[in-house]
């Protein structure tokens, strides 16, 4: 921004006039920026919101929510998650147990028109299982990394929401890009956390630097011709696209009188995604 340029005084912390932020508390509704806020149920609050709200509180209560507080700050999901696919995974991999079989992703399962059953269930099933302990740990590690910071920051429901919308995304990406092509495994799910990440923090204020070098680099592992190993570089793209957008929809419908369009638009996602998944049949 230009010295000229004038000056927003709703985008800083109100609080702190020189940091820039796009956070509201969710009963003030003034501008707050991330040394300020406090995670509430819905959103984040300030701290002369919460002193407020703590003077109102009885005693017995305020240590009732805080024990609450503690459990829901908990990455539950990511640990769900974690364990799992883990428990999936090592088990595709025992001799003579051909779970991967029904699990993994191919274009043909949700094409009726190639004469192969249709199994819808794979375009989210395809997350579970990881070809080798190297794929597996990778992709845990990430949703690891990613998740204790997310996942708070979201709630548990929509963290769930936007891991499920961006693996979807990742097989839809391989349904139009390669299609035919068998993929395993959750990357285009990290993926589209990486790009919910990148858009929540932009919109927060935070330095994104760091992710956008993290997603620049896999992208370009993904194109790089490495003899023997196949990079599915085509639904990290695709994870990568919906899970920027839901976080785009969460960044954009945080307060609590957005509830409504926040499940609307998720909604329309999820029909897109059906849509576009339904390309190929239609051609």
């Amino acid at each position: 921004m230009s010295a000229d340029a004038p000056r927003n005084t709703d985008d800083y912390c109100y609080r702190h006039p020189d940091r820039r932020s796009y956070v509201l508390c969710q009963r003030c509704l003034r501008t707050i920026c991330p040394e300020c806020q406090t995670q509430a149920a819905v959103g984040v609050i300030c701290p002369e919101c919460m002193k407020e709200q703590r003077q109102a509180t009885p005693p017995r209560v305020r240590r009732a929510q805080a024990s609450v507080r503690a459990l829901d700050s908990r990455p539950l999901v990511t640990f769900w998650i974690l364990g799992v696919t883990a428990v999936v995974s090592l088990i595709a991999v025992v001799p003579g147990v051909p779970i991967a079989n029904y699990l993994a992703f191919n274009s043909v399962f949700i094409d009726p028109s190639t004469g192969a059953p249709f199994q819808p269930w794979r375009v989210l099933t395809t997350a579970l299982v990881h070809n080798g302990f190297l794929h597996l740990g990778l992709n845990m590690l990430a949703v690891w990394w990613i998740g204790r910071s997310l996942e708070p920051l979201l709630g548990h429901v929509r963290y769930l929401v936007l891991y499920v919308l961006s693996a979807f995304g990742g097989s839809v990406a391989m349904t139009l890009i390669a299609p035919g092509t068998t993929v395993v495994g959750a990357s285009g799910a990290v993926f589209g956390l990486l790009g919910a990440l990148l858009v929540i923090g932009r919109h927060i204020g935070a330095n994104v630097r760091g992710i956008l070098i993290i997603v620049g680099i896999n992208l370009v592992i993904g194109l790089l011709p490495i003899p023997g190993f196949y990079v599915a570089w085509q639904a990290h793209l695709g994870g990568l696209a919906v899970g920027a957008l839901v976080g785009l929809i969460f960044a954009r419908t945080r307060r609590l009188d957005q509830r409504a369009p926040q499940n609307l638009l998720l909604v329309a996602v999820v029909a897109v995604l059906i849509a576009l998944s339904a390309i190929p049949v239609l051609l």
